[in-house]
């Protein structure tokens, strides 16, 4: 469906924009009125990372006229594969920082706002309210779900875009005209079914593609032209170049948008989405060492005074990136999860699980409990604590 145009146009635009913009100012849907509405636009992107990068480049090119930036991480070497709004001296240095200082040698006639913060249901509101559109750059579940509430219950549209590996995925979502996110996705999945892209991946170009779908839609929302991709989900497939609709109707019983809500005012995010199971957790409640820990349990056991399994649970092609390299056993996470892993390990010694960060070593150890090995264990902050701690002459991914 077309919409009305999200922004008024500004009053006026200098000679130095007019030439800035020309070839917009040609194209007969955009002209001087589409072109002044950008200007007077108000954009918010959450995350200045890989989705983020592109959206925020291009909204700049465009002409938006105020930017906002709510990101609270800085630039880690791993982001440059596809983060291409930061570049190698900015390495250590706040994303927000580096996300404006990129923005400022595009083009100087935006206002870039910063919120260094980490977005969460006390400031969602307040942030929202003070611009026109957001766009979605996150790349987890409990923000995803934040940022759908926080904008049904202030009536903001926002473009949601998700990757993954080879995968993409973009929509608009506005409650006022269509379904919102949680139409599409009623709860999240389970903890841990779904990996993260520093878990699974993600072709660095991927970001481009869905990042340039998502700058067309805010550009078509300001400007009301065209047909938005409000009740229609894209989905894009790198490696057969593949693009697909999928239909999204809005749900009536939807909780947040639906004609009888549940959900009236913001919720505890993470524990709606969790980021491990409940028996993940438990298990991990007082069976967790640090790296340290582990790294006197290895030089005891060299010494002949301990003996335990190490068990790396990640998946063999991160095992060809780094390993701890203390003669650990090579079994992945789903082999817990089907049993075929407790047949590999032995019953009179102890078990200590590592995976890359913890969370997939805590849903093992979760199986290993179930199946009577109570003194098993797993290591805090995983191979990559490890590597940053102990080892850090070792890669870090």
């Amino acid at each position: 469906m077309s919409l009305p145009p999200l922004v008024e146009p500004a009053e006026d635009m200098s000679v130095d924009e007019v030439r800035r913009y020309s070839r917009h100012l040609i194209i007969p849907d955009v002209g001087m009125t589409g072109q002044k509405r950008m200007k007077n636009a108000r954009v918010l992107c959450v995350g200045a990372g890989g989705l983020g990068s592109p959206t925020l480049m291009y909204l700049a090119a465009a002409g938006v006229g105020t930017l906002g930036i709510v990101e609270f991480d800085v630039v880690d070497e791993s982001n440059l594969q596809r983060q291409i709004i930061h570049g190698v001296s900015d390495i250590g240095r706040s994303k927000a920082e580096s996300a404006r200082d990129s923005i400022k040698e595009i083009n100087p006639y935006v206002d870039v706002v910063l919120h260094e913060e980490r977005l969460d249901s006390s400031n969602v509101m307040a942030l929202f309210s003070q611009y026109d559109l957001i766009v979605d750059g996150t790349d987890n579940f409990a923000t995803r779900y934040l940022v759908n509430d926080a904008c049904v219950l202030l009536g903001k549209p926002y473009v949601w875009g998700s990757i993954y590996r080879f995968d993409g995925q973009a929509s608009v979502f506005w409650a006022e005209y269509g379904p919102c996110y949680r139409c599409l996705y009623p709860e999240p999945p389970p903890p841990g079914m779904v990996p993260s892209c520093a878990e699974g991946g993600v072709l660095g170009v991927l970001c481009a593609s869905i990042g340039s779908i998502q700058v067309t839609e805010a550009i078509k929302l300001i400007t009301g032209i065209g047909d938005p991709l409000l009740g229609r989900l894209k989905v894009y497939d790198a490696l057969e170049m593949d693009y697909r609709e999928v239909r999204i109707r809005k749900d009536p019983n939807c909780a947040v948008c639906g004609e009888n809500p549940t959900v009236t005012e913001l919720i505890d995010y993470e524990a709606f989405c969790g980021t491990i199971s409940d028996e993940a957790a438990a298990a991990a409640r007082d069976s967790t060492i640090s790296v340290h820990d582990l790294k006197l349990m290895l030089d005891e056991r060299e010494r002949g005074e301990r003996d335990f399994v190490l068990v790396d649970v990640r998946e063999p092609i991160e095992w060809d990136i780094v390993t701890i390299g203390a003669d650990e056993e090579f079994i992945p996470k789903g082999d817990f999860l089907n049993g075929s892993a407790l047949e590999k390990l032995p019953q009179d010694k102890q078990i200590v699980l590592f995976c890359k960060v913890g969370g997939r070593s805590a849903e093992a150890l979760a199986v290993l409990k179930g199946a009577g090995f109570s003194d098993a264990i797993h290591v805090g902050g995983g191979i990559n604590a490890w590597t940053l701690q102990i080892e850090p002459d070792k890669p870090y991914y």
